[in-house]
């Protein structure tokens, strides 16, 4: 086959994307890199802003400090019960409403559909919500960050699609003629061919529980349930470093230069188990979304 004769034009096109594409991916990536040198540079070099390309002053110090700490120790082991068990709960619920709304013989199944659907323009807000939560007794309770958002209709809709483009009716019809009920049909077969969807599922539940701190800020005041994320915001945003963290540090602008960089090295620490749990669901991801998007 002859190939398509490409102008200056069409190269010039090309050149002109792959720049703005090159420019972006620099502007995403710069920031990331930055987390990374700086959580391992000299903390006087980062606070006196030599630090732009390249480390200065390698020393681990600041994970030394941080993994010295008691409160981040307690803040993943309070994220790492939020994450699997909120995602527990969150994906039974999610994939068992999926396939509930899917199957075309339950009864009133689109009055449910447009009663959820109604959920997505309105909200009762934030105070309504909290004084629900408060009259359930789960203020300061670990239920409180696994139950009021364990369900998402976005991902009820997900599934429901994967479903009813996956399971095909005949399955059902011929598991009904040996005998099988709901309950076995959905555990024995619609369970272990649903995957794909199951695993984004979990990469979705796990991300958000893992990266959730707004949940914690409004109905927690216990510290020692504080989350990992709550821990950090308040790192951040309120300059909140432990006296242990620093406490072998004598002057006020030490502790300052030693604080910035416990901040670097506590996001990167943050981010590994999700980094490390990527690539286990990642082959699962695109195939779990992508199923039921064509019809046909």
């Amino acid at each position: 086959m002859n190939q398509i004769k490409r102008t200056k034009g069409d190269k010039a096109f090309d050149a002109v994307n792959l720049f703005f594409l090159t420019l972006g991916c620099l502007i995403v990536l710069y920031p990331l890199y930055f987390i990374v040198i700086a959580s391992i540079s000299d903390p006087n070099r980062i606070f006196a802003g030599d630090v732009l390309f390249l480390p200065k002053g390698v020393t681990f110090d600041g994970y030394g400090r941080i993994f010295s700490d008691p409160g981040i120790w307690n803040g993943f082991k309070n994220t790492f019960i939020y994450s699997s068990l909120g995602t527990a709960i969150s994906v039974t619920l999610t994939v068992t409403a999926g396939y509930a709304l899917s199957r075309k013989d339950l009864a009133g199944r689109h009055l449910i559909m447009a009663f959820l659907l109604i959920t997505l323009f309105f909200h009762g807000g934030m105070i309504p919500t909290y004084l629900v939560v408060r009259d359930l007794g789960m203020v300061n309770t670990i239920w409180a960050m696994v139950i009021p958002n364990a369900v998402g209709l976005w991902n009820v809709i997900i599934c429901r699609t994967f479903f009813q483009t996956s399971i095909p009716k005949d399955m059902l019809e011929a598991a009904q003629i040996d005998g099988c009920n709901d309950f076995r049909f959905f555990s024995k077969i619609v369970v272990p061919l649903s995957k794909p969807i199951i695993a984004v599922m979990v990469l979705f539940h796990v991300v958000t529980h893992w990266n959730s701190f707004f949940d914690a800020l409004i109905y927690l005041n216990n510290d020692s349930l504080y989350p990992l994320q709550l821990i950090l915001r308040n790192l951040l945003i309120q300059s909140e470093v432990s006296s242990q963290m620093i406490g072998d540090v004598e002057s006020s602008q030490a502790q300052l230069a030693v604080a910035e960089q416990i901040k670097y090295g506590v996001i990167i620490v943050s981010s590994i188990p999700l980094l490390i749990l990527y690539p286990f669901l990642q082959k699962y991801f695109v195939k779990g979304v992508m199923i039921g998007s064509i019809k046909g």
